[in-house]
This record gives structure tokens, sequence and C-alpha cells, in this order.
């Protein structure tokens, strides 16, 4: 199934635009898990138990599982077989990549052939050749980084002499997605810029981080990232519902916390 097709579908049957970015850190577990076998991927197999029918994605974050090398790698591809063979949610691997053609290729090889992922993000700063290779899995969302949630996208983001940065990578973007498996990435912590970006590439879909702990307003995010249009969006989350208890109830807690946000999101979407 193509990805944009699993995702629709999960939009559909969990009435969601949430996706639950799995950013998994050992210090923040609880102690309990740490004393067993794999504890990444007991924390991870009972959050996605518990909130799989309140997401349209999961976003695994490469970097918290390579910093663990061969152990974190090795759990996330359990992670990724897992949500695959229990759930009807697409997985896009929060991974970054982006280099020089024969470097993307065998990036692109990597995270759709070994990892298995239905979605990618790619960084696009090397231009259209280094995210060529991803496009060509058709079947597969490639998500280019355009306006990141973080405070240092204002040293090259939003530059510019005529029309910032961000913006040139938006109408590339919506010139490269030539195949419909091409989407955006745009934090909500940039409400007025991420409705430009809506503006400029029509109803492309935005893949948006930056609610909860890097403090983007979730108001202002759906308005801005629907459109006029109600085009589609992906709205994450990740340590505020990962950690919303760090004790034998986390589990519980953090479908609470994915319940709560989910409905926040369509109480917004439907004014």
């Amino acid at each position: 199934m193509k990805f944009i097709d699993k995702l629709d579908a999960a939009t559909k049957n969990n009435n969601s635009l949430l996706c639950v970015g799995l950013d998994i850190n050992l210090n923040s577990l609880p102690q309990p898990l740490l004393n067993q076998d794999d504890p990444i991927f007991l924390f991870a197999s009972q959050i996605i138990k518990a909130t799989q029918d309140l997401v349209c994605a999961y976003k695994p974050n490469m970097a918290f599982f390579e910093k663990y090398g061969i152990y974190g790698l090795e759990s996330l591809i359990k992670i990724i077989e897992l949500i695959k063979a229990e759930t009807n949610v697409p997985v896009i691997l929060d991974a970054k990549r982006g280099d020089i053609g024969h470097s993307s290729a065998a990036y692109a090889e990597s995270v759709f052939k070994v990892f298995k992922a239905d979605a990618v993000t790619v960084n696009p700063y090397l231009g259209f050749d280094s995210v060529e290779p991803f496009l060509e899995y058709r079947d597969k969302g490639i998500f280019i980084l355009c306006l990141t949630s973080n405070p240092g996208a204002r040293d090259f983001q939003l530059k510019g002499q005529k029309d910032p940065l961000y913006q040139a990578v938006a109408q590339k973007a919506k010139q490269w997605n030539r195949f419909g498996n091409c989407g955006l990435v745009a934090g909500a912590t940039n409400p007025n810029e991420l409705a430009k970006i809506r503006e400029l590439v029509g109803n492309m879909l935005i893949l948006i981080p930056g609610i909860g702990a890097q403090g983007g307003e979730l108001k202002a995010t759906v308005a801005a990232g629907l459109g006029p249009e109600n085009a589609r969006v992906i709205i994450n989350s990740s340590r505020n519902i990962l950690y919303a208890s760090k004790n034998d109830d986390f589990a519980q807690a953090a479908r609470s916390a994915a319940k709560k946000l989910r409905d926040e999101i369509n109480a917004y979407r439907s004014r």
C-alpha cells in the first residue's frame, strides 16, 4: 500500500491528525523497565499498544536509536516491524538524510529496504539530485525539511535577499512532487510562515513538529497548516506524550495525553 493511502486510512479510521514521535531516551524511562531485556522496545511497544487507535502515524527519530549503536538500531527495526504487524498506522522515519546522489541512493535503500519505513524526512540543502533517489520510491512518503521548529532556523531558513530560503524550498518541493509522494516539514513555532508555506504549496502534505515541549501553539498551528482549503497535515508530538508519566502507569498516561491532544486538534479542525 502507498504511504499516502495508508496515512489517509489511518487518519479516517482513527479520526486523527496526530503523530506520536518516538524519541526514546533510556534516561527518561521508568526504572523497572531498565532492569529488563531491551527496555527501548518494551517501552515503545507499550506506547504503541496504548495509542494505536488515536494516531495517524508514528515517527521514530533515528538519532535516539543510533546513539545506542547496534542495540538501538536493532530495537528500531523491531519497533517498525511491530507497528507494521499489529497496526494499520504508517511509520515516518525521522532520519533527515541528504547527500550527493549516490550517497542519497544508499541512504534511501537503507531507510526503505532495511528499516522498511513508509516515509522519511530529507534535508534538501544539496539540491534536487540529493532528494531524487528518495522520490524514486514512488510508494513512499518524502518529507523535505522546509522550516524547522528550532531557534537556529533563523540562521538560514528565514534569510534571503528577496524570498526567504524556506519559501524557495517550498516552491522547489512543489515542483519536485511529480509522483505525488513529496511533503514538507514545517514547525509549529512559526505559524505565520507556516501559513505562507501552505499558500505556496497548495494541498501538499505538511508534517508539523514543535507542539508541546518546543512551544508551538496548537490553535494557530491547526489554522495555518490546514489553510482555507482544509489541506492535509500531520501534527507531531513526542515528549509530552511519551513521558506524560515516568511511573508504572506511563502507557495509560501516554494514552490520556494522546487522546487529549487528538481531541484538541479535532476541535480546532472543525471550526
